[in-house]
C-alpha cells in the first residue's frame, strides 16, 4: 500500500521532522508520499559547510530560515510558490542511488499538465533547458527518502540572493547567476492555476495513478514529530555546526559525483589526526567511516590505499572509486 501525507504546516524544521519520523517509524510494509511547503528557508545538504552555501547577511535581513536536511547533495531555497514532494520506499537491491525512478512519476503528472519536463544531469528536472527540480536521497538500512522540489511560482530574486554558489561551481558550469539557471513551471502550464491549485492537481494525479490512500497522523505521532524537531531541525549545531581545525584542505567538483572537500588535521610526519568531509555529493553510508580508516596513516599513496582496500568508496561518494579519492586526497 502506499499512503499519501500532506503537511500544510510550513515550518521547515518541523517538515524536515515530519520526514524523518514517517522515514523511521511509520510501518516499513508500506510505501508513502508526501507534498509540503516551506515559507522562506535555505535547505542544506547533510555534507555541506553551511556558512559556505548561504549569503549570511541576505538571510538574516530578510528573515530566511536555514535548516539541515539528511539527505546529501545541494542547498536549495523554498518558499510558498515551492512545491516539495517526498518518496519513502524500500531501496532497491544494491543500496544504490537511482533519482530517474522517482523522478519519472514526477515527470509523468506535469507532462499531463502540458510541462515538457525533462530528466537531466545528476539530480535534476528541466524545462527548456534550466532546472525547476533539485532531488536528493537519503538511504538507510535497506530504505529510500527521495525528496525534491518543484519551483511553480518561486520570487526568483530572493533565490538567487539567498544561495552563494561556489566559484568552483561557476568555473566548472559557466555559471553567471543562480537566477539564471532555474525557472518557475507556472508558465509553461496549459490551464492557469494558482500553487494550491497546483498542489491539489498534482495530489489528485498520484493518487489516481498509483490507488493510494490518505494517512493523518495521531496526537501522539505529532507529539514525536515535535520532540525530534526540537532535539534536531531546530538546533544550531545541527544546522550549521562547527568546522573542525585543520592543517590541509582538498576540494574539487568530480563530474558525475559533485563537490567533495576534504579537511585534514595532520601531525608529525604527515600522519592523519583527523579528517572532515563537505560538499554536495551523495551517499549510502556516512564517508566519517572513512575518516575512521584513515586515522593513524602517512598521507602517502601505498598506506592510504591500503586502509582504503575494503571501502567501497562509491557507497559513501556516488559515482567516485578509490584512484579518484587516492587523487584528491593526495594533489
Amino acid at each position: 500500500m502506499i499512503y499519501y501525507i500532506e503537511s500544510r504546516d510550513t515550518d521547515p524544521s518541523r517538515n524536515l521532522a515530519l520526514e524523518q519520523f514517517v522515514f523511521d517509524s511509520l510501518d516499513r510494509k508500506h510505501n508513502y508520499f508526501m507534498l509540503w511547503q516551506n515559507h522562506n528557508a535555505i535547505i542544506v545538504g547533510k555534507h555541506q559547510n553551511t556558512m559556505e552555501e548561504i549569503n549570511a547577511a541576505f538571510v538574516k535581513e530578510n528573515g530566511i530560515s536555514v535548516v539541515r536536511r539528511l539527505s546529501g547533495g545541494g542547498a536549495v531555497y523554498h518558499d510558498l510558490g515551492n512545491l516539495n514532494f517526498t518518496f519513502i520506499t524500500d531501496a532497491d537491491k544494491q543500496g544504490g542511488i537511482d533519482f530517474a525512478a522517482f523522478c519519472e512519476p514526477i515527470r509523468n503528472a506535469l507532462l499531463s499538465f502540458g510541462v515538457p519536463v525533462e530528466i537531466s544531469g545528476r539530480n535534476d528536472m528541466t524545462v527548456d533547458g534550466k532546472k525547476f527540480s533539485g532531488n536528493a536521497q537519503y538511504i538507510k538500512e535497506g530504505r529510500v527518502m527521495h525528496h525534491g522540489t518543484i519551483l511553480y511560482d518561486s520570487d526568483m530574486s530572493v533565490l538567487s540572493r539567498a544561495l552563494k554558489p561556489g566559484d568552483d561551481k561557476i568555473e566548472s558550469k559557466g555559471v553567471k547567476s543562480t537566477r539564471s539557471r532555474v525557472t518557475n513551471i507556472r508558465p509553461w502550464m496549459k490551464t492557469g492555476m494558482s500553487v494550491t491549485g497546483f498542489w491539489t492537481a498534482l495530489k489528485d494525479f498520484m493518487i489516481s495513478a498509483f490507488g493510494m490512500e490518505e494517512l493523518t497522523l495521531g496526537p501522539e505521532q505529532t507529539a514525536a514529530v515535535e520532540a525530534l524537531k526540537e532535539k534536531v531541525y531546530s538546533r544550531w549545531s545541527w544546522n550549521y555546526g562547527n568546522s573542525p581545525p585543520y592543517t590541509l584542505r582538498k576540494a574539487r567538483r568530480i563530474e558525475g559525483c559533485g563537490k567533495v572537500e576534504i579537511l585534514l588535521d595532520l601531525g608529525k610526519e604527515g600522519v592523519i589526526n583527523n579528517t572532515a568531509f563537505y560538499g554536495d555529493f551523495f551517499g549510502s553510508r556516512e564517508p566519517a567511516e572513512l575518516g575512521d580508516l584513515l586515522k593513524g596513516r602517512h598521507l602517502e599513496q601505498g598506506e592510504l590505499k591500503e586502509a582504503l582496500k575494503d571501502a567501497d568508496i562509491s557507497l559513501y561518494f556516488h559515482a567516485l572509486d578509490i584512484d579518484a579519492f587516492l587523487a584528491l586526497l593526495l594533489e
